[in-house]
């Protein structure tokens, strides 16, 4: 394991750990746009790689050889997360979290989750600004499984879908430890995604999981959110109890991107 995802790991980890303390009612909504991310991304992350420097070329060699995915169940699996809407982005966890999960039925989590989310996206944006990486496919005509439009050519470190899909990882397994190693699997798979798009390169999502890591173990320990941990922790429980499985093509699919993962050397 590389030494930044082993930092990844720990920093997990630490933010799993972080417990909830209040059972009063939800108070997400009160503090709304107030919560903040001590975190600047801009100092925690490393710069990314250099034009002709060795970490390159990897990045370079990854993007061309997952061009050959186009067309296979990896690839679909890649369109289906590269959909950031709340909702589905909560849904693609279900095979993990082992029942199929209703953002609707969990407004507890809904609000933790939006909250979170417009924290850590503007410590993301100001990354992606300060850095103003170049996109692998710009500049080629390769396949890509994304509208290409849809992306800022100049905003690719560190990769906004990847902190996206780890952040509600991590707050998934901050909720439900029992399941926390499938989640986080999850987690980076849905990271890795974006590197079969084409949309990343891989040091972008790199950057992306220890983005998430670092953000959410700082947001996840304020007091705020305390109360509405524990509310969604039940919602949770109770849709564990009415269990509904995913359907079991998406779970093999899944299972299957988890077992080839994109990032190793």
């Amino acid at each position: 394991m590389s030494k930044i995802l082993h930092t990844v790991a720990v920093l997990s980890a630490c933010g799993i750990l972080l417990s909830a303390c209040s059972t009063t009612p939800r108070q997400t909504d009160h503090i709304g746009s107030s919560l903040e991310s001590s975190v600047d991304a801009r100092l925690v992350l490393p710069p990314p790689p250099v034009a002709g420097g060795a970490a390159q070329a990897d990045d370079d060699r990854v993007f061309h050889e997952t061009r050959a995915l186009q067309g296979t169940p990896r690839w679909t699996l890649a369109q289906h997360d590269a959909n950031l809407h709340t909702a589905q982005v909560v849904r693609s966890f279900s095979c993990a979290v082992g029942t199929t999960l209703e953002l609707t039925k969990m407004s507890h989590f809904e609000a933790l989750a939006k909250t979170t989310r417009k924290a850590i996206m503007h410590r993301t944006s100001e990354a992606k600004n300060f850095w103003h990486r170049t996109r692998p496919f710009v500049g080629t005509d390769l396949p890509v499984c994304t509208p290409t439009n849809d992306l800022g050519p100049h905003s690719s470190y560190p990769s906004g879908h990847a902190t996206e899909g780890y952040s509600v990882a991590l707050l998934l397994a901050h909720l439900l430890p029992e399941r926390a190693s499938l989640i986080l699997q999850r987690g980076r798979v849905f990271g890795e995604s974006r590197i079969v798009c084409g949309a990343h390169w891989k040091s972008d999502v790199v950057a992306g999981l220890l983005n998430a890591s670092t953000q959410m173990d700082a947001l996840l320990a304020q007091p705020a959110l305390q109360p509405d941990l524990a509310a969604a922790r039940q919602e949770l429980q109770t849709s564990l109890s009415h269990a509904v499985a995913p359907p079991a093509e998406e779970c093999a699919a899944e299972a299957d991107a988890a077992a080839h993962s994109i990032l190793p050397d």
